[in-house]
């Protein structure tokens, strides 16, 4: 006899699990009980009208509440239970099944509670006995459908007969996925306007194979979205082998227990929306595994341990941080001591903490706070604000359980904790979501005499480590630091110590694992280098000696911060903004970008540069700019509010409205900003470490609604390197292989191959383009789809070898021209046919088994080759290191003046350098340089058009216009006798706007 590997005996492993026993070992029999935390449910009692286990939940009430049943019974002795079902079933299709679980039901005069919740350590005996007194089930191949008698669903957790979960099972053994075939079959093959599965009626739908499980609150046909349900592997995602059993058996073993289900209900399931909302346009959330993970682990660790510990939770953005924050605060005020006479402890039957403290800069998290608290907490108003040490003081005698404060106030309130020694505190410090908030940090600065630095610049992890440090911390806090980024500093003062003096966090969601699951966007899928060139020319006659790295250092950042090189950058920003991002409305035409400058001053010039472009194309869009305090440049003094127009506090509001595109940053709003609808950022900034991440994250928030995906997302740099980049993330973020820029050629040998196979005419390509973008109706393009599709399964008679080459070449050319069209400083119109074409015709494409995720792995995997549209572009996707990193401790050597003479130069030789390295785009020499400027400049003035389309046009949108067409018309007549410099004018931007400037510049001067 060979094993089962079933879907069948994924069932009956789980009811074994749950009951003791299965349906198959009753034989139609009534199960007994005791045999495990589950009752078996029989099919047959399952009411589908009501989406009720009749039976159990009239067994239910009967021994429970008999007293209260005894009431309608009296007074309606023949339909009793008519009427609490459709009292029932009135309520629940109002406010849904976690409200009645939690408030009870009434009717008429009596009262019945459906649920008893689990007791705490304080909670009298009746509590604990209550809570015994519920009924778990499991119905396997439940009838739910009133129309369609006939559908079943594979398996429903009921407590005292109310469902709690339904489940879709599937074995991979056999060739069935949770991941595919479980989610398809909710989406296409249950009917999610019977009773069971309308919005409400159960907590959760989940889909479960012996590899992986996916979960949705709410039921939308093809619309439905699932979120994983799994542990994580590598720091990926999916689930890690199991030495006993299947991958997913913690699902039963772990998460579906009596007291399981019941934190879970009590604790965590959320109905989000306004009070006045409809059922239908509220949102149920129900927590991810590791969410739950964390808080539980949290909980024991504290109750077990007692007062005084740290803790380091590294958690990526995409980790639901504002909702696990919220679940620990709460479930902490109701902690209590596992044992007597551990630190802390004032005694079995008293919670551990008398408060906890919540530091965040998140002002959405206050708000979340509170709601969620009212959900939760019998006690209403047990929120409070706490800017200094005597609010913290006022608060905890007013009974406030919870206290908010800012990291800017989080010195005052670790004084407060100091000072109030006999009280038991734990402190939740959300470091990541900070950077928006410098201003009291300056003034400070102001007063001590160290202005001119930017305000925003602090680091967060920074501040609170300083605070902390600069006092004597007492042992009545526990601290719960969340951070998506940990500093070394952080790791050493929160993080667990190891047996080898190392520091490890206590928990970890990884980045990789949340751009695996799909909560957050790859932002270094498209990432742009931009080579800045130069050329300097020494306004000197003598020739003195100079420190040569200090030279160097000096000469580029005086390029980079003059107005000129500044709107070259604009313009290429700007261009590419409105040609890649606004024109081709992406986010549906909501689409934003950042551009992230070097300083404040910095910003403020990029701001004027944009906006003087924006104004000469008729204002197509605004631009916004972000900074704390004040400015002066150019001797005028410049604040975020003047240049905006409206106050400081608003700018993160008004840049959600559609009219402004573009916001212009130093360092404030690089952290803790979320903001979907960016896709695009332009960095002229020195990024590193930490600031590197949690700058380029501001991009990787998903909007489903808008349809963001990673394609979508685009950064231009013109500082760094991508090697500087990797090196940043590689400590925090963990994927596979670096995946170098692509090689363009590449396109016009897989369209020859694809051309060859004779799966489409070219006609046909150019026949679908033509009515796809004149808007016809599908029906007219699915024939031309199909014909072709039909040549490749059928009629070409392709082996699977043959087919699964043709998909993998059509898949590669669709991401690789994907990707690199928004860049290239050409156009292959035939490559853009195809890209549209292929992109319906690759999904008809059938291959040997294709519901297996195997081949669309392979496909997935197709590695981009290396290649540099220009000299001065490199497109990279930047694969990060899957090994964990270490990072090293704060340097304990001190430091000072490094001895050793400096390697000095003439100001000749540093120039010289200095061009070679910066200006290698043009061998001409200054001289030569300059004949050939003055020759073109010569040539524009000669132009037909120059006197009245140009110097008598008062027009300067119309005047650049004309300028842009006299200049190329006269580039074009030269471009023999000066070939070198009509290729740099015509393949690189970066010259051709410096060139266009430069010569604007002195036609200017005259006109």
């Amino acid at each position: 006899m060979v094993s089962n590997t079933k879907e069948v005996a994924l069932e009956q492993a789980i009811q074994r699990r749950l009951t003791g026993l299965t349906t198959e070992e009753l034989a139609g029999q009534p199960a007994p009980e005791g045999h495990g935390p589950f009752r078996v449910g029989l099919p047959s009692d399952f009411d589908a009208e009501y989406a009720l286990d009749t039976r159990l939940f009239w067994e239910f009430l009967e021994t429970t509440q008999g007293k209260e049943l005894a009431k309608l019974k009296a007074r309606n002795p023949g339909d009793w239970q008519r009427k609490i079902l459709e009292r029932f079933d009135r309520l629940i299709k109002k406010n849904g099944v976690l409200h009645l679980l939690k408030k009870g039901l009434n009717v008429d005069d009596a009262f019945f509670a459906l649920m008893y919740p689990a007791p705490l350590a304080s909670s009298a005996a009746k509590v604990h006995e209550n809570f015994a007194a519920n009924i778990l089930s499991v119905t396997r191949q439940v009838r739910y459908s009133q129309t369609n008698p006939g559908e079943e669903i594979d398996m429903v957790l009921f407590v005292n007969g109310l469902p709690l979960i339904t489940i879709e099972l599937k074995n991979a053994w056999t060739g069935q996925t949770a991941r595919y075939h479980g989610q398809k079959q909710y989406r296409t093959g249950r009917d999610a306007t019977q009773p069971l599965l309308q919005f409400g009626r159960a907590l959760v739908h989940m889909a479960v194979d012996t590899d992986e499980v996916f979960m949705t609150t709410k039921l939308a046909g093809p619309a439905t979205f699932f979120l994983p349900f799994n542990k994580g592997h590598n720091e990926g995602e999916g689930n890690p082998p199991n030495p006993n059993g299947h991958k997913t058996a913690y699902l039963w073993e772990e998460v579906f227990t009596k007291e399981g289900l019941a934190g879970i209900i009590q604790h965590f399931v959320l109905l989000e929306g306004k009070a006045t909302d409809p059922l239908a346009k509220k949102t149920l959330i129900f927590p991810r595994y590791h969410q739950l993970e964390v808080v539980r682990r949290l909980l024991t660790h504290a109750a077990t341990t007692g007062v005084g510990h740290s803790y380091l939770i590294q958690h990526s953005a995409g980790s639901g941080k504002s909702n696990s924050i919220t679940w620990t605060a709460y479930q902490l005020i109701e902690t209590y001591p596992a044992k007597a006479g551990i630190p802390g402890a004032k005694g079995l039957d008293q919670p551990l903490f008398d408060s906890v403290i919540v530091v965040t800069d998140r002002r959405l998290l206050d708000k979340q706070l509170r709601e969620n608290i009212k959900d939760f907490s019998e006690v209403k108003n047990i929120v409070a604000p706490a800017m200094r040490s005597a609010d913290l003081k006022s608060a905890l005698e007013n009974g406030k359980k919870i206290i908010i404060t800012t990291i800017q106030k989080f010195p005052f309130i670790i004084d407060g904790i100091a000072d109030l020694s006999d009280k038991r505190f734990a402190v939740i410090i959300d470091e990541a979501h900070s950077g928006q908030s410098g201003l009291a940090h300056d003034k400070m600065n102001q007063a001590m005499g160290a202005g001119g630095q930017d305000p925003d610049e602090d680091d967060p992890q920074d501040r609170i480590l300083a605070a902390m440090q600069a006092r004597k911390m007492r042992g009545n806090a526990s601290y719960f630091a969340f951070t998506a980024t940990p500093k070394n500093t952080t790791l050493e003062k929160f993080g667990e110590r190891q047996a080898d003096g190392s520091f490890k966090p206590f928990h970890l969601y990884s980045m990789k694992q949340a751009i695996e699951e799909g909560f957050i966007l790859n932002m270094l899928a498209n990432y742009t280098t931009y080579k800045s060139y130069y050329e300097i020319q020494k306004s000197i006659a003598d020739n003195p000696l100079f420190d040569t790295k200090k030279a160097q250092k000096k000469l580029r950042a005086y390029v980079e911060r003059s107005q000129q090189t500044i709107n070259t950058k604009a313009e290429i920003m700007l261009d590419h903004f409105v040609e890649q991002v606004v024109t081709p409305k992406k986010l549906r035409g909501k689409a934003k970008g950042m551009i992230v400058t070097q300083n404040i001053e910095s910003a403020i010039r990029y701001y004027r540069a944009v906006t003087k472009l924006l104004a000469e194309r008729g204002n197509p869009f605004k631009a916004l700019i972000a900074f704390s305090g004040e400015k002066t440049v150019d001797g005028v003094t410049y604040t975020e509010a003047e240049i905006n127009g409206f106050a400081e506090a608003d700018t993160r509001d008004r840049f959600e409205d559609d009219d402004y595109r573009l916001l212009v940053v130093a360092n404030k709003y690089l952290t803790g900003f979320d903001q979907p609808k960016l896709t695009t950022m332009y960095v002229d900034k020195k990024l590193q470490h930490v600031l590197a991440v949690q700058a380029l994250s501001r991009l990787n928030r998903s909007a489903n609604k808008l349809g963001k995906r990673t394609e979508d997302l685009f950064i231009l740099d013109f500082f760094n390197d991508v090697e500087d980049i990797k090196a940043a993330f590689d400590p925090f973020y963990t994927v596979t292989t670096l995946s170098s820029a692509t090689d363009v050629n590449v396109l016009h040998e897989l369209k020859e191959s694809l051309d060859q196979v004779g799966v489409y005419e070219w006609q046909e390509v150019e026949e679908f383009v033509a009515r796809y973008f004149a808007g016809e109706d599908a029906q007219a393009l699915s024939p031309v789809i199909d014909m072709a599709a039909d040549r490749f399964n059928n009629q070409l008679e392709l082996t699977d070898k043959d087919k699964i080459d043709l998909k993998i070449k059509a898949r590669q050319f669709v991401k690789i021209y994907g990707q690199m069209a928004a860049i290239m400083p050409f156009e292959v119109v035939d490559w853009e046919k195809l890209f549209w074409f292929l992109k319906f015709l690759v999904p008809k494409l059938q291959i040997k088994d294709p519901d297996q995720d195997m081949l669309d792995e392979l496909l997935e995997a197709v590695d981009l080759s290396s290649y540099g549209l220009e000299r001065t572009k490199l497109n990279h996707t930047i694969g990060l290191d899957a090994s964990g990193s270490e990072l090293d401790p704060q340097n304990p050597n001190p430091r000072g003046y490094r001895d050793g003479d400096p390697v000095k130069d003439p100001l000749d030789e540093i120039i010289r350098s200095f061009n070679e390295r910066w200006f290698q785009g043009w061998s001409a020499t200054p001289e030569e340089q300059r004949v050939k400027f003055i020759n073109v400049v010569n040539s524009i003035r000669s132009h037909p058009d120059y006197t009245e389309k140009y110097e008598a046009n008062t027009d300067p949108y119309n005047r650049g216009l004309a300028l842009e067409k006299m200049l190329q018309d006269v580039m074009l007549k030269r471009r023999k006798e000066e070939l070198e410099l009509y290729k740099l004018f015509a393949s690189d931007p970066a010259f051709k706007s410096a060139w266009s400037q430069s010569i604007e510049k002195v036609l200017m001067e005259r006109v």
